[in-house]
């Protein structure tokens, strides 16, 4: 059996859009409690209940999860609000532990995809498990990667596979926490429908403005369902406070959710694609765009400390010269690559010219 063949029939116990919500970390029993009690009040469809129990960190000496006694409080969770419930594995301990606990949901993290060693013991201690196992995209935008972590889990009879596309890891300041390359997550959709697919907007905004777009992107191209983080106090989270939301404002994002109906046509469903990857590009192009007004910014101060003149005719033939093979290697309109590299280069002379 390989991926494509994989009926995932599990995912149709949940409803759509499958929902999985709670804090980004199992801080105490009384924060897990209220937060479970608050997301059952809002009558929201919320079928499963979230927590990290362990949280890797990017740096030493930061909070790390609580460990196994929160495994306990994710059972209460379970026994007195009737939440199926979920946490993240990173290695054999942590999936022995999860799966005594019952656990009903794993997940892998960004951080352990990208570590082949890291999948396969993950996977040989959760072979055969009947158990939903969700892998998050590596941190680094990698597809091959993303589908090898499943295979590995296939390969030890784990078969109720789904993926979570969390964005991916840059070094650049975006408004992104983790920039969502949409093409990557949709390259993975494009090439295994049948696996389901949840988005999370908590991790690609890192913060709360943009979890509402970020969500409804997704469900606009046939997304499964979010997992997102919310919490009884966000203000005062022990992790990752800036992305997590109150339950309240939560059920409200999902309220507000335009679900497409299951009969959409195939033309809209790729027309909807298209747009996406397009608004991913702009993107893109704009974050490029400001990174070069930035160095020109750099370069009109070298010129003003030496006195050299802002515009500089050479330099405007040689760029002149690039662009126009590039537009020629590309099958692009001469005219059209001209028509921007002169509108980039006058910007690039006026913000000079500013200095």
């Amino acid at each position: 059996m390989d991926l494509k063949n994989l009926e995932n029939a599990w995912v149709k116990d949940f409803p759509k859009p499958l929902i999985i919500a709670g804090p980004c970390s199992a801080e105490s029993e009384s924060q897990m409690l209220e937060t479970a009690k608050r997301l059952k009040e809002t009558n929201a469809e919320i079928p499963i209940f979230r927590a990290g129990i362990w949280k890797p960190r990017t740096k030493p000496n930061g909070f790390e999860g609580v460990g196994t006694i929160g495994l306990g409080w994710l059972k209460k969770v379970k026994e007195e609000y009737g939440f199926k419930t979920a946490t993240e594995v990173a290695n054999a301990h942590h999936v022995a532990a999860a799966l005594k606990a019952d656990v009903d949901i794993l997940w892998i993290g960004a951080r352990s995809t990208v570590n082949p060693f890291t999948v396969q013991e993950i996977a040989e201690a959760l072979k055969g498990t009947e158990k939903p196992v969700f892998v998050k995209n590596p941190v680094n935008p990698d597809l091959a990667l993303w589908i090898g972590a499943l295979e590995r889990l296939l390969g030890q009879d784990v078969k109720n596979l789904g993926v979570i596309h969390r964005g991916f890891s840059t070094y650049q300041k975006t408004k992104y926490r983790n920039i969502p390359n949409w093409q990557i997550a949709l390259d993975f959709k494009n090439q295994y429908p049948n696996i389901p697919m949840l988005v999370d907007p908590s991790h690609i905004c890192g913060n709360r403005t943009g979890l509402a777009g970020i969500a409804q992107e997704a469900m606009n191209v046939g997304y499964e369902g979010m997992i997102i983080e919310s919490h009884s106090n966000p203000d005062e989270a022990w992790s990752d406070a800036s992305q997590q939301i109150t339950p309240e404002v939560l059920a409200e994002l999902i309220a507000n959710l335009q679900i497409r109906n299951s009969d959409i046509s195939a033309f809209d469903e790729e027309m909807g694609r298209h747009r996406t990857l397009i608004s991913d590009l702009d993107f893109n192009l704009i974050e490029l765009l400001s990174q070069r007004m930035k160095i020109s910014e750099k370069i009109g101060t070298l010129k003003k400390d030496n006195s050299i003149a802002i515009f500089q005719p050479e330099r405007w033939k040689v760029i002149t010269e690039y662009a126009l093979q590039k537009a020629d290697e590309t099958g692009m309109s001469s005219e059209f690559i001209e028509k921007v590299f002169k509108a980039i280069h006058e910007e690039s002379i006026e913000v000079q010219n500013k200095l």
